[in-house]
């Protein structure tokens, strides 16, 4: 299906925009790239450029989406999936969907499968916990990090709340004796059918998704969904069994009714906002 050109910006609107965009993205880079030229590791702050694949100068780089118009603009300025129009550039959109077709009907088979689900809320970060479950500190994917409260009291914790997550990318990364724990056994080709709108990783990867489908949506969209999944970073991790007090990030101790609450709270509230940003990229798919 071509994309009508619902939008037309003049040269003045797109590169404020695009200013405005690279601005926003430079404040979350700056600090990553530092980090990285000195050879500092963050267990917070990088996850989300180190996990997901997008390189930090695909995430700064500015595209409209399609069915916009940039006049006077440059086709060569803005990469092969673009041609010129009359007065400037636009995004051919039949080209990349007849490319990426498949890939693309999976995103939004999935998108649609999660959005169609009620939210649980009910798993309290446990899947963090069987990340370390039985393991020695020197095991530990963070290990210059200690766990709150030692190991045998983390593993205590796994064992009297349970595990109930349902997200694959998140399982799969579970120790070899929490795995039996859990109450799902998530494959890639369950996917589909156990995502659902409360889970922390399925709304964090509403930022993969996002630019997975770039650049039939626009760069703004994938930078929210990088705001939302920076956001959750934070709570998963002060959740987690690490201390990472030293770093600035007191813990929400989700081995007591207290911060389980507090934990639920966030989750319905960032589960509310994935919701607007999956909606919206879905309604950018057409």
């Amino acid at each position: 299906m071509t994309a009508a050109l619902a939008t037309v910006l003049d040269a003045p609107i797109w590169r404020a925009r695009r200013q405005a965009h690279e601005e926003r993205v430079d404040a979350w880079l700056a600090p990553h790239l530092a980090r990285r030229r000195d050879g500092v590791r963050h267990p917070v702050e990088d996850f989300l450029f180190t996990y997901y694949s997008y390189r930090p100068a695909h995430l700064r780089r500015w595209h409209p989406g399609a069915g916009v118009e940039l006049r006077d603009a440059d086709p060569a300025e803005f990469g092969p999936d673009y041609r010129a129009t009359a007065a400037g550039v636009t995004l051919d959109h039949d080209a990349v969907r007849a490319r990426r077709a498949d890939s693309l009907d999976w995103i939004r088979d999935l998108l649609v499968a999660t959005a169609g689900r009620p939210a649980h809320l009910g798993c309290f970060g446990m899947h963090e916990w069987a990340m370390v479950y039985r393991q020695t500190q020197e095991e530990l994917r963070h290990n210059r990090w200690p766990l709150r409260l030692g190991p045998e009291r983390t593993a205590a914790v796994v064992d009297e709340r349970g595990v109930r997550c349902s997200h694959f990318d998140a399982y799969r990364f579970f120790t070899a004796p929490a795995r039996p724990l859990n109450v799902l056994t998530p494959t890639r080709e369950s996917q589909h059918a156990l995502e659902q709108p409360g889970c922390l990783h399925a709304n964090m990867d509403l930022y993969k998704w996002s630019y997975k489908l770039s650049p039939l949506v626009p760069a703004e969209l994938v930078a929210d969904c990088f705001a939302l999944a920076r956001e959750i970073r934070t709570l998963d991790m002060r959740a987690s069994p690490y201390d990472l007090a030293a770093l600035g990030y007191p813990p929400v101790r989700v081995e007591t009714p207290e911060g389980r609450a507090e934990y639920v709270a966030a989750q319905r509230g960032f589960a509310e906002r994935a919701t607007v940003l999956r909606a919206r990229l879905l309604a950018a798919l057409g």
